[in-house]
C-alpha cells in the first residue's frame, strides 16, 4: 500500500467522522430533556445543547421565600444539564464509533 492510498483513506475517514459529528450535534440541538425540583414545583425543559426552552414555576411556590425558589430553579437547571451532558456524551461516542481511533482519542473530536 502506498502513501497516497493511506492519505486518501485517512481523508475519507476524517470526512466521515466530521459528517457524523455534525449530524450528532444537529440531533442534540433538537433533543430535549425535562427536569424538575421540589416534587414538580419547578420544571425545566432544555436541549442537549444547553439551550433552556422553558421554566415552569408552580403558582403556589411564588408565595414562598425567594431563596427557596432560586434554589429549586438551580436544582432543576443542574439536573437538566446533567441529563443533557449524558445524552450528548452517548451521541458523540456513537458518532465517533467505527473511526478506528484508539479508545479515548475519539472523545477529542
Amino acid at each position: 500500500m502506498n502513501i497516497n492510498m493511506l492519505m486518501q483513506q485517512a481523508q475519507r475517514m476524517q470526512k466521515d467522522m466530521e459528517s457524523n459529528i455534525k449530524k450528532a450535534k444537529e440531533e442534540l440541538a433538537q433533543t430535549e430533556v425535562h427536569a424538575e425540583a421540589g416534587g414538580g414545583l419547578v420544571k425545566v425543559t432544555m436541549t442537549c445543547r444547553h439551550v433552556v426552552k422553558r421554566i415552569e414555576i408552580n403558582p403556589e411556590l411564588l408565595q414562598d421565600d425567594a431563596d427557596m425558589i432560586e434554589d429549586l430553579i438551580a436544582a432543576a437547571m443542574n439536573d437538566a444539564a446533567r441529563q443533557a451532558e449524558a445524552i450528548s456524551e452517548d451521541k458523540m461516542k456513537a458518532a465517533n464509533a467505527g473511526t478506528g481511533l484508539p479508545p479515548g482519542l475519539s472523545g477529542l473530536f
